[in-house]
């Protein structure tokens, strides 16, 4: 049973591949929008990082290991929701990688793909309490948008960020809505609905995730 006394984090991820599966090199990108609350209010994190030549699913894997190694920078346990539109990541995680494990680090069909990266992630994710949610990408979902637009340009411009920075989010919001997008989009709101999720203790669905 999740520690209750635990500070709750919610992260979205996503990654980008520029010309994923094509021939020559594919350049890729990474990044996560990082929500905690603290004493004076809900403070929000960005990070981004960046791969010469790569595929979305190593992007995501990668993403995944940053958020919460910069999470777990100061020591602090967190009980962290990781929202994602990779199936591969959120599959992987929730569905194969228990399995995996059992059969030691072996899959029925042969060798696992990105084999360092996953364990590697799950030796990351030790250091949380970490429940993984699929949301579909590029429907609306704010934050998922957000963070598709960190990505995009980390893998555009080829950058990857100094750790986790001062997020973006309210001034890329409200941009957004002074062109007539997301206009009742509330972050706080939002991550205010993960709270609760997380405080449950109820398992998530696979395709449960707040905006």
């Amino acid at each position: 049973m999740p520690g209750p006394s635990l500070p709750i984090a919610v992260i979205h991820l996503d990654e980008s591949c520029l010309g994923n599966g094509r021939e020559g090199q594919t350049p890729g990108g990474a990044a996560g929008l990082i929500e905690v609350r603290l004493r004076h209010g809900i403070e929000r994190r960005d990070f981004y990082l960046h791969a010469a030549d790569t595929t979305n699913n190593r992007m995501a894997l990668a993403g995944a290991i940053a958020a919460l190694q910069l999470l777990a920078r100061k020591g602090q346990r967190f009980r962290v929701m990781v929202v994602s539109d990779s199936e591969y990541l959120v599959k992987g995680m929730r569905q194969w990688v228990p399995s995996w494990i059992q059969r030691n680090w072996r899959r029925k069909g042969g060798a696992i793909e990105n084999l360092a990266l996953w364990r590697a992630l799950v030796e990351t994710a030790r250091s949380h309490e970490v429940q993984w949610t699929w949301v579909r990408g590029h429907t609306g979902h704010v934050k998922n948008e957000y963070a598709n637009d960190l990505a995009v340009a980390a893998a555009t411009e080829q950058k990857t960020s100094d750790g986790a920075m001062p997020s973006g989010l309210s001034a890329w919001l409200a941009a957004k809505q002074a062109r007539g997008l997301y206009p009742d989009s509330d972050p706080d709101a939002s991550f205010a609905a993960a709270e609760r999720l997380m405080a449950s203790d109820e398992p998530l669905p696979i395709a449960e995730a707040v905006e």
